[in-house]
């Protein structure tokens, strides 16, 4: 499992995302390829402090979720 703090998010973006979850050196930082990247891997994220985080990027999460029976999102209040 790999768990994202939102505030971390907010404060370094993509690249916060790309390192953590292991994207590799193409991803191309923005909301596309954010969903194309979670599209295609295998992990359970657990996000805290969501509400650090743009409307936007949870739903770019949850709808990777809802393609990707492999990747497993939660929010953590």
């Amino acid at each position: 499992m790999v768990q994202l703090d939102g505030q971390l998010i907010n404060d370094e973006g993509h690249d916060y995302l790309m390192e953590t979850l292991d994207f590799p050196e193409y991803y191309g930082k923005n909301l596309d390829a954010l969903y194309d990247c979670l599209c295609e891997i295998e992990c359970e994220i657990e996000l805290i402090n969501s509400q650090r985080v743009d409307k936007d990027i949870i739903d770019t999460f949850k709808d990777a979720a809802d393609e990707n029976d492999y990747l497993k999102f939660t929010i953590v209040e």
